[in-house]
């Protein structure tokens, strides 16, 4: 029988890229880890590892068994997990990742409240604005916005947010944006996420679905939506940002809706986990927290 703390080790050896790093991150001997390694290995008769003066690495068998290694330690986590909210309520570690400025706005203060409900869990919050991989990452629960790609992962739909064209007032008096036509020959600001030319199938006053292009490649590029922010407040030109991250800048007129009566296409919030046969408790109760928090949060804000 395979000895999953060996297990743990090794994932720990790969990701560290030396066992002095792995030992550190244990809380372990460098020698302990060492003489583990050396165990899994005569127990499997394989290689796991090249060593070298500098770095360890996984050999071609090690990496594909690093893979399998990290959907079995994250199983057996959630079930011993599940075991202890029998007794202690929801208890272990929770791993989220979330964009920073949907993270900071909505997704940190569900957490706070969260955790006050659950005094027995650890909670790991990760900003970042890139889609970071759920299991290489070891995240429970990714928070993704907009239109989803397909993947191997579970996703639940949590709430949907406009997207608004917004602009400073100082840029629209020296470019005016008052029809589609100006609005496409605007001076774009645009996530580098956002395939070119950029598009949107809009509907207008009159109800109708068009496919609305800009004529020109975006002039600024960011990969975040707190630079995107921060350029259009600067008057460098229009951007599509979500409304909820706007709609302080636009009560005190630092933004202007651009076009209001024209509305692009309604973005998804989902909370993506991964795969499993065993969803933790932790993370189908933190999701179930989530979607209601987001649900009240939108009722109060609505007259």
């Amino acid at each position: 029988m395979i000895n999953m703390q060996r297990l743990e080790m090794f994932v720990a050896v790969v990701e560290a890229g030396s066992f002095t790093g792995a030992a550190q991150t244990l809380g372990l001997t460098k020698a302990v880890v060492s003489f583990n390694i050396k165990q899994l290995e005569k127990e499997l008769g394989v290689s796991l590892l090249t060593r070298s003066t500098r770095r360890v690495a996984a050999t071609d068998t090690g990496d594909k068994f690093y893979h399998r290694c990290q959907g079995l330690l994250q199983d057996a986590e959630r079930v011993l997990d599940d075991v202890r909210s029998d007794h202690l309520g929801l208890s272990g570690t929770l791993r989220i990742t979330t964009t920073p400025e949907y993270g900071a706005h909505v997704v940190v203060p569900a957490l706070a409240a969260f955790a006050l409900k659950h005094p027995h869990l650890r909670v790991q919050h990760v900003s970042s604005s890139k889609n970071d991989d759920l299991i290489a990452g070891r995240f429970d629960v990714a928070i993704r916005l907009g239109q989803l790609a397909d993947s191997n992962h579970q996703a639940r739909l949590i709430d949907r947010f406009a997207i608004l064209p917004v602009a400073a007032p100082q840029h629209l008096v020296v470019q005016p944006i008052e029809t589609m036509e100006q609005l496409a020959e605007a001076k774009w600001i645009a996530h580098s996420r956002l395939s070119a030319p950029l598009s949107w199938q809009i509907t207008t006053p009159a109800g109708e679905s068009v496919l609305f292009s800009a004529r020109h490649a975006a002039m600024l590029m960011a990969d975040s939506a707190a630079s995107l922010l921060a350029f259009t407040l600067a008057g460098a030109g229009v951007a599509i940002l979500p409304a909820w991250l706007v709609e302080d800048q636009l009560i005190r007129g630092e933004l202007i809706h651009v076009l209001p009566d024209h509305y692009f296409p309604r973005q998804g919030i989902y909370a993506v986990y991964p795969n499993t046969r065993h969803l933790p408790e932790k993370v189908r109760a933190f999701i179930d927290f989530l979607e209601r928090h987001v649900a009240e949060s939108r009722s109060v804000s609505q007259p």
